[in-house]
């Protein structure tokens, strides 16, 4: 295959790697998604990602319909690479992509909570010891040695089930002797203090190349000697031994030197053949335990890259997702944003459903939460979301996306239980606040066309009243619903519309158009509602959505708020009249009811 058939490799990177690595060194890199023998080929690690996404799992990056799903889809990696345990680990994580194949999401989720069931169960000084024995194979940039001594370290501290299965039958001594042999190699040369023969004539040998060097310092050195010895024996001046020598020494510096080059010659052989030797010892005894070292270099960094991902999800709870190829839908019975887990923020677990499937299991539990107000979802295919200010609509949007995605790569997701199908498109639209024509054709181009040409579609669109006015927005609205619903796709569109939406989803109501139709059978209203403000006057919102309820926004509980904060006697005059305008009796009984709950001696 030619490197420029591979998506992302044009001219340049072409010639880099051509350059750098061969053309077929390339291509294995490229196909075993190698982050790190791009990287150290010259690319940056970002372009090497995206090319290895695109040809590893191209399909599944077509999934991510818009930007926002790409950017909740980058988020998620980022959160797993956190609990990576080495670099290579965290480099396969970030070219993992959604894939529709069910065997190799299984395995997958296998892998990945069949480790984290093992890490879980370990204490804190073993995971200690296999977190060092990680750092130090990834110090040292990997290859047999770092990998051998890993894996040494990992049976050291007893870990030999689950993922670490694949070394649980190497022979530890084998093992040993192969990494003290490999150890005393460096890049196939024997290093120093292993062998003292060795050692001695690499020290002569060094000591006769700095005397060839300087063959007339030595001839001087021999004078020296030579005139001290006369001197000794016949005890006349030193002088006059110096005057009777002759002044030509040529003769004397070509002995030594010619002494001195066969001596190094000599020692250089010496040399090479006990290095040889040594050598060829050491490479048997890596090579009596060739099987094992083999295994260790081919399980350490898949150890590493299951063991990063238990990690992240024994750090968020994540648990397995039925999936439900057999039907549409998406339910999740206490679902968490990991977003917000990962910024340390309190998370009410929520239950959703969209499709004919699941639905039962999470009706129970939202009847449950919100008591005889949550109306049991009837299998509907879409749902308009409204509700509170701040209410977590937006979260809501963006945790399924989290859940979706998620479980398309294998990977278990923030819920108690969730059911999901497979997607062949995730539209993903977060509220983007730019009141003009433009935002919203550009926004029409991005989330119309996957309801189209993809046979599976979810849609998961946050306000449409932002980006244009509320008259032309509940309309678009109510025609997105309706192609959600013509197209066989399942969405969740949020709104604050909420007035509009309760006519839509009670009866057919006039405007300037004449009549329109109700939202369609197959979509349900479900509202968020907020229910005061906490002692310390933050709003109170139960984010569990109630199911076929209209959900209103609360301005009676911000206003509440502001008066109770104004700061000087005109500032709260002007809430006040926000208040009477909002209901005056509202806004004091949410004061009264926040201050009740105030501790004693609070202030």
């Amino acid at each position: 295959m030619r490197l420029e058939e591979y998506w992302g490799v044009g001219p340049k990177t072409r010639e880099l790697l051509t350059e750098e690595l061969g053309v077929e060194a390339a291509v294995e890199a490229i196909e075993s998604a190698d982050v790190r023998t791009l990287t150290e080929a010259g690319l940056s690690r970002g372009r090497a990602t995206r090319i290895l996404r695109r040809a590893t799992g191209e399909a599944g990056m077509d999934v991510l319909a818009t930007s926002d799903a790409r950017s909740v889809y980058k988020e998620l990696l980022d959160l797993a690479r956190e609990h990576a345990v080495t670099r290579d680990a965290a480099d396969r994580i970030q070219v993992l992509t959604p894939t529709a194949d069910h065997e190799t999401r299984e395995d997958r989720l296998d892998a990945v909570l069949a480790a984290r069931d093992i890490w879980t169960a370990l204490d804190d000084d073993t995971r200690d010891t296999v977190l060092a024995a990680f750092e130090e194979y990834d110090g040292t940039g990997g290859g047999e040695r770092p990998a051998v001594e890993a894996v040494l370290a990992l049976r050291e501290a007893g870990v030999t089930a689950g993922p670490f299965a694949p070394i649980a039958d190497v022979d530890p001594d084998a093992l040993a002797d192969a990494a003290e042999a490999l150890a005393a190699l460096d890049d196939g040369r024997v290093r120093e203090g292993v062998d003292d023969e060795l050692d001695d004539l690499r020290a002569a040998l060094a000591a006769a190349e700095s005397m060839s060097a300087s063959p007339v310092e030595v001839v001087d050195g021999v004078r020296e000697s030579f005139v001290d010895r006369v001197v000794d024996e016949t005890g006349v001046t030193v002088d006059r031994v110096r005057d009777a020598m002759p002044s030509d020494a040529a003769d004397a510096t070509d002995f030594a030197a010619r002494t001195l080059r066969g001596l190094v010659d000599d020692l250089r052989t010496a040399v090479d053949e006990r290095e040889r030797a040594v050598a060829r010892d050491l490479r048997g005894e890596v090579a009596a335990a060739r099987e094992d070292v083999d295994v260790a270099v081919a399980a350490v960094d898949d150890i590493a890259f299951r063991l990063s991902l238990a990690r992240f999800a024994e750090a968020y709870g994540l648990t397995r997702p039925e999936y439900a190829d057999d039907a549409d839908t998406v339910a999740v019975q206490g679902a968490r944003n990991l977003s917000l887990a990962a910024g340390d923020e309190a998370v009410q677990p929520v239950t959703y459903a969209l499709g004919d499937h699941g639905i039962e299991a999470v009706a129970t539990v939202a009847r449950d939460v919100a008591a005889d107000e949550v109306g049991v979802p009837g299998g509907e295919r879409v749902s308009v979301l409204t509700g509170a200010n701040s209410g977590g609509k937006t979260t809501l949007l963006e945790t399924l996306c989290q859940v979706v995605l998620l479980a398309a790569m294998g990977l278990p997701v923030p819920a108690d239980r969730a059911r999901v199908a497979t997607f062949d498109a995730v539209v993903f639209h977060r509220r983007h606040a730019s009141f003009n024509a433009g935002v919203l054709e550009s926004t029409l181009r991005s989330i119309v066309p996957p309801l189209s040409e993809s046979e599976r579609t979810l849609m998961l669109v946050d306000e449409f009243e932002a980006i244009t006015e509320p008259g032309s927005a509940a309309d678009l609205l109510y025609g997105l619903v309706r192609l959600t619903v013509d197209e066989g796709a399942l969405g969740t569109f949020v709104t604050h519309l909420a007035d509009v939406i309760e006519q839509r989803s009670t009866a057919r109501h006039a405007s300037r158009d004449g009549d329109l139709d109700p939202l369609p059978d197959a979509a349900r209203t479900d509202g968020i509602f907020a229910e005061g403000l906490t002692p310390e006057l933050e709003l109170r919102v139960d984010y569990q959505p109630r199911f076929g309820t209209v959900g209103r926004s609360t301005p009676e509980f911000i206003v509440s708020r502001l008066v109770a904060d104004a700061g000087d006697r005109r500032e709260r005059a002007g809430f006040e009249t926000l208040a009477e305008a909002v209901g005056h009796d509202t806004v004091q009984r949410t004061l009264a009811e926040a201050w009740d709950e105030r501790p004693a001696g609070g202030d």
